[in-house]
């Protein structure tokens, strides 16, 4: 499996709009600036978490985006769902039917158990992580300067 950069750009977004105080938005093109991103394939992420509702949109001259939920309540999981939509990982392509020529109706697949359990046990890691426990961590001590540093970006950039 590999993800694509999207759902970390977005993971990252959702991080620093968790930066901002109440009521303040930060503008996308900032967003996007701040992490390399593409302008017009960054403002596809930020529609997709706002229609899943993981952030909201504030219209406007003085419009942004912010958080529509609290840092706890938004999982690694919820922003993957947000972006890549809720497709299995796996998908058989029938290549054992065809390898003992069985009957359409006998096809079977040896690794679409095993890709389930993988599956499962992938979305349970993905659901226990959050916004607000990332959060945390970017505020380690290893990172804490460069936090710091963000978060005075944040506060320029913000529009309260």
């Amino acid at each position: 499996m590999h993800m694509k950069t999207g759902v970390e750009q977005s993971v990252y977004a959702v991080l620093l709009l968790n930066m901002l105080p109440d009521k303040a938005v930060l503008p996308g093109e900032a967003i996007s600036q701040q992490l390399k991103a593409s302008p017009t394939y960054f403002q596809k992420l930020l529609r997709k978490l706002v229609s899943a509702g993981v952030i909201a949109s504030v219209p406007g001259v003085k419009g942004g985006f912010k958080l529509n939920k609290r840092a706890e309540d938004i999982t690694v999981y919820d922003i993957y769902l947000a972006i890549e939509g809720r497709q299995s990982l796996y998908s058989s392509s029938g290549i054992l039917g065809d390898l003992l020529e069985l009957e359409k109706e006998e096809s079977c697949c040896l690794l679409t158990d095993l890709m389930e359990e993988a599956e499962v046990a992938w979305k349970s890691v993905m659901k226990r992580e959050t916004i607000s426990s990332l959060a945390e961590k970017m505020n380690e001590q290893r990172f804490l300067l460069k936090t710091e540093a963000l978060q005075q970006w944040v506060q320029r950039k913000m529009v309260a």
